[in-house]
């Protein structure tokens, strides 16, 4: 059974085909070694928390959506580029417009397949980033929970937890509660002495601050200074902090990022004023900004793409990727840098983040017009007259 789509010839059915085909092994390429050297950054955290096979692949699967919001612009540019190219180069593009297609016709497949794309970057920037870091702060405090859960032996003077003793005697791994609670703290700049008793206590996680929590309640406080006087406190609910970054090297989760936080939140703290800071409530505005941003480049790098595929004519396809991936970096480049100015203040992150796309539209429709009328240069045959003049030029002064 054929895909048939209203207003969709053969020939645009055929280019969309290419298009998928040539999107998806850019998307998988990018994918694959991003999360490579993500996973050599994160060997820390494979190492520090013993993860298995499958852990891992979850951790993999998790990261992925804020990947894929910028590998998505970065493939439908390729694969429109390269499709448009090897068109070009087979003649193809001469023989259909010979046929009396022109190139605002043969537009709207790649129109189709970037809309298509920019719906996907879309919905992956309003839900999948939230839901994917969500789930990586859960999977990773969850398995270092039960590490420690397992090191915490009942009726043992456990000190192998940042150097502090805990002791308890009844321990459930299952639920982490804790009976008959010891936990004595020798860490302190003060250099004092704090020491804990409870009846009981739990081992619980804060993925909000990415900390590891020992709930103690209904005890005591004993704290020894220097001087040997010792105070003591009584407490109905008392948190002990514990921090990733010293449980286990390299892994510092850190409080929730505008980078982390869902859409909802996003408008709710931009509305609200409920930002700590004007540097975070600018990272908020920022944040915004960026997830409406790279869904609508696949768009506007998608029609940027198809006049200058023509333009180079010529050119073999694995210069025509490296030549994508360069004008992309290009585009990235302008679009960081404003970004940076955003969260500095210096530009309004509207201006900052939508200028990017704005001038890469108005480039590529100024293209596809003169692609159009057939005035756009061939940068294939500007290089070959160049090279031709300048061997001229080589030859005539060496008979001089």
């Amino acid at each position: 059974m054929r895909l048939r789509l209203p207003g969709f010839t053969l020939l645009h059915l055929s280019i969309l085909r290419e298009l998928t085909l040539t999107f998806l092994v850019c998307a998988a390429s990018l994918v694959s070694l991003i999360l490579l050297s993500r996973g050599v950054h994160m060997r820390n955290l494979f190492l520090g928390l013993d993860l298995t096979a499958s852990d891992i692949a979850l951790i993999f699967l998790f990261l992925m959506p804020p990947f894929l919001v910028l590998v998505l612009p970065i493939s439908c540019m390729v694969s429109v580029f390269l499709t448009f190219l090897r068109m070009s180069t087979d003649r193809e593009l001469t023989a259909v417009k010979a046929g009396g297609i022109g190139i605002y016709q043969m537009a709207r497949s790649p129109a189709f397949f970037s809309f298509v794309c920019m719906c996907l970057a879309s919905f992956i920037s309003v839900y999948g980033i939230a839901w994917g870091m969500g789930n990586f702060r859960s999977i990773v405090l969850n398995i270092a929970n039960s590490r420690i859960k397992v090191v915490v032996q009942p009726g043992v003077f456990n000190k192998d937890v940042l150097g502090l003793t805990l002791f308890a005697r009844q321990v459930d791994p299952a639920s982490g509660r804790l009976k008959q609670v010891i936990f004595e703290d020798k860490t302190g700049e003060d250099k004092t002495s704090l020491t804990i008793l409870a009846p009981e206590g739990e081992i619980t996680t804060e993925p909000e601050h990415g900390d590891i929590v020992l709930n103690l309640r209904d005890g005591r406080i004993y704290r020894a200074g220097e001087d040997n006087n010792i105070s003591v406190m009584t407490f109905g609910e008392y948190k002990v902090r514990l921090s990733l970054s010293k449980l286990f090297s390299g892994i510092d989760l850190g409080d929730v990022t505008p980078n982390e936080m869902s859409w909802k939140t996003l408008l709710e703290m931009q509305a609200n004023s409920s930002a700590p800071d004007a540097r975070f409530q600018r990272r908020v505005e920022v944040e915004l900004h960026k997830r409406a941003t790279l869904p609508v480049a696949c768009m506007v790098l998608g029609v940027f793409a198809m006049p200058l595929a023509c333009a180079f004519q010529g050119v073999h396809r694995q210069m025509g990727a490296a030549l994508a991936l360069l004008l992309f970096l290009i585009y990235y480049s302008v679009y960081s840098f404003g970004l940076t100015l955003g969260e500095s203040g210096r530009l309004p992150p509207a201006l900052g983040l939508w200028l990017p796309n704005i001038l890469f539209a108005l480039a590529g429709g100024f293209g596809l017009h003169l692609t159009n009328s057939e005035g756009f240069p061939s940068v294939a045959r500007f290089a070959g007259n160049l090279r031709q003049n300048l061997r001229a030029c080589f030859n005539k002064d060496k008979k001089a």
